[in-house]
C-alpha cells in the first residue's frame, strides 16, 4: 500500500488531501500541532494522526523516529502561515521559521524513508505570489520572500539529490476557499486538490525541481 506523509492536515487544504488519498486507499499519515484538536482528521478511515510542529527541531525529531525506518512514497509539506501584513522583524523571521526553515529541514529528515520507495516524491505547497517574474503588484512582501525562499530551498535540494532517484516539486494550489484564502476564491478546496494530485501523479524525473500550479502549469521564477 502506498503511503504519504502530509503536514498540517488538520484542516484547510491538509484535511482535503488526507482525505482524498485515504479515499484512493493510501497509508496516510498526517501531522497536527495539537492532534487532540484534529477531530476531524482522526475521524478519516485510513489515517494516522501524529504530532508535529515543525519550527521545533526536537518535535520533528520525534516525529521522525515515531515514522520508524519505512519508506514513505510522498511527502506533501503543506503547513504554513500568512504572517504579518505590517513590518514586524519578529513575526517576520517566525514566518521563515514555519514556511522556509521547516520544510527544508523536514525534508532532509525524511530523505531517507522516501528514498527507500520504487517513486519516492516530495512537495512543498508554495505560492504563485512567490514568482519574481509574474509579481507586477508589489504587496504582501513577507509572504512573498518566504515562498520565494522556499523555492529557491526546495530547487536547491533537488540539485543536491539528483542521484538519487527522488522527485520534488513546488506546486502552488490556486486560489482556494480556505481561511487564507477567503470565501470569494476561485477553487474549492476539493478542486484544488483533485488538480494537485494530477500534477503530482505526472511527476517524472524530467519535471524534477520544477514549479507548477494546480492545473499543471509551470510558474516562471
Amino acid at each position: 500500500m502506498a503511503n504519504i506523509v502530509i503536514t498540517g492536515a488538520n484542516r484547510g487544504l491538509g484535511l482535503e488531501m488526507a482525505k482524498q488519498y485515504a479515499a484512493e486507499g493510501w497509508d496516510v499519515i498526517g501531522t497536527a500541532r495539537e492532534p487532540d484538536e484534529a477531530s476531524e482528521l482522526a475521524a478519516i478511515d485510513g489515517v494516522t494522526v501524529l504530532p508535529l510542529d515543525a519550527s521545533d527541531d526536537a518535535s520533528i525529531d520525534r516525529f521522525v523516529q515515531e515514522l520508524g525506518d519505512g519508506p514513505i512514497d510522498l511527502f506533501v509539506n503543506n503547513a504554513g502561515v500568512y504572517g504579518p501584513s505590517d513590518f514586524d522583524r519578529g513575526q517576520w523571521l517566525d514566518l521563515f521559521n514555519v514556511n522556509v526553515i521547516g520544510p527544508v529541514r523536514l525534508a532532509t529528515a525524511l530523505k531517507d524513508h522516501v528514498t527507500k520507495a520504487a517513486d519516492g516524491k516530495m512537495v512543498v505547497l508554495s505560492s504563485q505570489v512567490g514568482s519574481i517574474a509574474e509579481n507586477d503588484s508589489g504587496s504582501m512582501i513577507y509572504y512573498r520572500t518566504s515562498k520565494a525562499a522556499v523555492n529557491q530551498a526546495w530547487h536547491s535540494l533537488t540539485q543536491q539529490w539528483q542521484d538519487d532517484g527522488l522527485t520534488l516539486a513546488m506546486l502552488h494550489p490556486g486560489w482556494v476557499q480556505t481561511d487564507m484564502g477567503g470565501e470569494n476564491a476561485d477553487l474549492t478546496p476539493q478542486e484544488s486538490v483533485k488538480g494537485m494530485r494530477a500534477v503530482i501523479d505526472g511527476l517524472s524525473p524530467d519535471r524534477n525541481g520544477k514549479f507548477y500550479d494546480q492545473s499543471g502549469r509551470e510558474i516562471p521564477w
